[in-house]
């Protein structure tokens, strides 16, 4: 690829890549462990069934990229655009965000549990349907974002801003209202149930 390099999937272990070109790659299928990514290009790539176990991404592009039923697996993200992304079906278990820029990101499906998006601003990120079990979402932003029928289990939501967000279908049983923003965002009936008692309310049928 002009102006770049193509990895070889079978690299080794913590080898590292600096100022590779994917942009507008398929990647279907490879398979990469330990490697670092430096200044990595991936805009609008496209990967299916990739795997990423234990990578380090620094400064790299995802903008528009398509990523269907890959994984990045405890992997490190530092310093990465994530401008209209799409994820469908990934597994990004034990993942850390650093830093990191999520506009318009959009998630659908897949398992995000014990990923750290600690502080992330995701005021116009969408999420639908994912499992974020035991999450680590404290001081994170969704400020009139979407997090439809999402798991959230045991996520860190200390500090969490939900103004405005669209909750609904989405499990809150980790929720504490005295410690998160909740200010008009969007909730079911059942939803304002678990609220109540998760603020100690003894809620009664009449």
């Amino acid at each position: 690829m002009p102006g770049g390099r193509r990895v070889d999937p079978a690299l080794e272990s913590h080898d590292t890549v600096s100022g590779a070109d994917w942009y507008g790659r398929e990647i279907p299928g490879e398979s990469y462990d330990g490697v670092v990514f430096e200044d990595l290009d991936m805009a609008e790539a496209r990967s299916r069934g990739t795997a990423f176990s234990n990578c380090t991404f620094r400064r790299a592009r995802f903008n528009a990229s398509v990523h269907d039923g890959s994984a990045f697996v405890n992997c490190t993200f530092a310093g990465c655009t994530f401008y209209d992304a799409r994820f469908t079906d990934c597994k990004l278990v034990g993942s850390t965000f650093d830093r990191c820029t999520f506009d318009l990101l959009q998630v659908a499906g897949g398992n995000w549990s014990l990923v750290s998006l600690r502080s992330a601003h995701l005021a116009t990120a969408s999420f639908r349907g994912v499992l974020l079990r035991e999450a680590d979402l404290a001081g994170a932003s969704f400020h009139t974002s979407r997090l439809r029928d999402c798991d959230l289990a045991g996520a860190a939501l200390r500090q969490a801003d939900f103004r405005g967000c669209d909750l609904r279908g989405s499990d809150l049983s980790a929720l504490d209202p005295a410690h998160a923003d909740i200010r008009g965002a969007i909730i079911t009936i059942a939803q304002t149930l678990v609220i109540a008692e998760n603020l100690g309310l003894d809620v009664r049928e009449e």
